[in-house]
């Protein structure tokens, strides 16, 4: 369901078409809150989990049900987020008061916003704009100015390091990640996100199902450049150089504590579903079936697109344990010394390939 139609509906119980907008805006904004916020607990249960089997560990078991020692330890994210409400909530004596409260819903609100152009399946989406993909990209990129105002707001300068570290490393990817989407919009013909997945319908080859990453090589290239970006301007390990503990104590969120460290803390796992949902969306072939034609009503799209962001989002956690931290030069050399040209290359390919296929 789009917010247009609840808008269409709501007009004709009330007089008034502004408290009609307001309440359609409510009505969307509540669910998607939530939905944010239990997908964080079940993500941070499976970072516990998935970290300490890499690490041959067995993880919490403390909180909860369970039959494996007797607890299963699932209540844990429950106790941490418990946890963070309950602390006091400290503001230093010599931070921006005003600035410091406000940055992290500037943070949060970046990625809030973005998951009301996610497409979850073929009905259940927020707003189905004309301009999707290029909104997600617009408001994502406002977790950097509550970054930098974070930072700079403590007046730490090891949050100041990593707010400037941050920023840096954020807009530096965000330009591979975007030429990578220019591949897919230049595949599809369209900036919408449901108009992108319905263009992956069928198969290709014969044998493959038609989403992007499948079409020719250089979009199966442009997938990882725009993953391996997402996964940088999410600040998961390898590139978690803005928080390096040994570094920087926390980077940008020193200071913080209580709820506002927990808003930061949300948004970050907010952004790997966002991420992860517009990887799904423009190269795995969204709510689209594995097998075209088959399992694909709209209770099996929602389905197949968490299952798809799921995935994604267990390689990011799979990351953080197997790979070791970026130095920062190493980290730059990265985006604009290989991510950065071979997604230009990829563009070119993809329209030296369409013309060829063409012909």
């Amino acid at each position: 369901m789009t917010v247009d139609v609840l808008i269409d509906w709501l007009a004709n119980l009330v007089d008034f078409p502004e408290l009609a907008f307001i309440l359609a805006v409510l009505i969307c904004a509540i669910p998607a809150f939530l939905f944010i916020a239990v997908y964080a607990l079940v993500a941070i249960y499976g970072e516990l989990k998935i970290s300490s089997f890499m690490q041959d560990k067995v993880g919490p078991m403390g909180q909860g049900p369970g039959l494996h020692a007797g607890k299963w330890g699932l209540l844990q994210p429950v106790a941490d987020a418990l946890k963070l409400l309950l602390k006091e909530d400290i503001i230093p004596a010599s931070a921006d008061t005003k600035l410091f409260i406000l940055a992290p819903f500037i943070v949060f609100i970046g990625a809030f916003i973005s998951f009301a152009a996610l497409p979850f399946n073929q009905n259940l989406i927020i707003a189905d704009m004309n301009i999707g993909v290029f909104y997600i990209l617009a408001v994502s990129s406002l977790g950097v100015i509550g970054l930098i105002v974070a930072g700079w707001s403590s007046n730490n300068k090891w949050s100041l390091y990593g707010a400037m570290r941050s920023s840096a490393q954020i807009v530096s990817y965000e330009i591979p990640a975007a030429l990578s989407i220019v591949v897919v919009i230049m595949l599809t013909g369209t900036l919408s996100m449901q108009g992108i997945i319905q263009h992956q319908d069928g198969l290709v080859w014969g044998i493959l199902p038609n989403w992007i990453i499948f079409q020719n090589p250089f979009t199966f290239l442009a997938f990882f450049v725009f993953f391996i970006s997402g996964v940088s301007e999410c600040n998961r390990t390898p590139f978690d150089i803005p928080e390096a503990e040994s570094e920087l104590v926390a980077g940008t969120f020193t200071e913080y504590s209580g709820m506002r460290y927990a808003f930061f803390f949300l948004s970050e796992y907010a952004n790997m579903f966002i991420v992860s949902g517009v990887a799904a969306v423009g190269f795995l072939g969204g709510w689209h079936s594995p097998i075209p034609g088959f399992l694909e009503a709209p209770g099996w799209g929602l389905f197949w697109f968490l299952f798809k962001v799921g995935m994604l989002i267990f390689v990011m956690m799979w990351f953080r344990w197997t790979f070791p931290r970026l130095r920062v030069d190493q980290l730059m050399n990265i985006c604009w010394k290989v991510l950065l040209p071979m997604a230009l290359l990829n563009i070119f390919g993809v329209g030296i390939w369409t013309v060829l296929a063409g012909r």
